[in-house]
């Protein structure tokens, strides 16, 4: 069977946080109301509406997240940079002849967006899921590793059966992402390629 490897994309393979607070502080200076950017991307993973629901009355949460999506490609993209190791883990997958795929909370369009610009090229993007509702399409292309940075990635992956490959450059620090039941916990993307080697032997034995 093909080696699927699932990534999740915020903090795990891109660095969103100077895109995304450009992006939260043009939507205070359109409407007028105070959002804290700075502290919003320290807890970036959970569905954009959860944020927003911070900042706005919850019968306006809809329509700021449909706002906030349609500014996103002029503020973030070109802000937003890869994490350390990003597109060495894409082609460590490719090298052994796997398949990648991107899983995330982000509206799918503005993911597809930074991973064009950026020239990271999985072979498939699913947006729009988060925590335990990864594991629907990690099912749909029977991924066999999912890689991520927050204790919601990992729930991901252990819904999918899944092996949970956790990397420790988000909000989560090493500890959490243990606790929460991560298989393998990394400090970072840089080491992936050495790590998928080992499983990889450690399989065919």
């Amino acid at each position: 069977m093909t080696l699927t490897v699932g990534f999740d994309l915020d903090m795990t393979l891109i660095d969103s946080r100077p895109g995304i607070r450009a992006c939260y502080l043009a939507l205070s200076e359109r409407t007028g109301t105070h959002i804290d950017a700075d502290l919003a991307v320290t807890r970036l993973g959970p569905p954009l509406t959860e944020e927003l629901a911070n900042w706005f009355p919850p019968e306006e949460v809809p329509a700021m997240a449909d706002l906030y999506r349609a500014m996103y490609p002029s503020y973030a993209i070109a802000a937003t940079l890869a994490m350390q190791g990003a597109p060495e883990a894409i082609a460590a997958v490719r090298a052994a002849g796997g398949r990648t795929m991107v899983v995330t909370a982000k509206y799918e369009p503005n993911a597809k967006l930074h991973l064009s610009h950026l020239g990271i090229e999985p072979d498939v993007v699913v947006g729009d899921l988060w925590a335990e509702q990864k594991a629907a399409a990690l099912r749909e292309y029977d991924a066999d590793v999912y890689v991520g940075d927050h204790v919601g990635d990992v729930r991901g992956a252990r819904t999918a059966g899944a092996l949970s490959v956790a990397v420790a450059t988000g909000p989560c620090d090493g500890e959490e992402l243990r606790a929460a039941g991560a298989d393998v916990v990394l400090d970072d993307l840089s080491a992936f390629p050495a790590w998928l080697d080992g499983y990889r032997m450690a399989a065919r034995a």
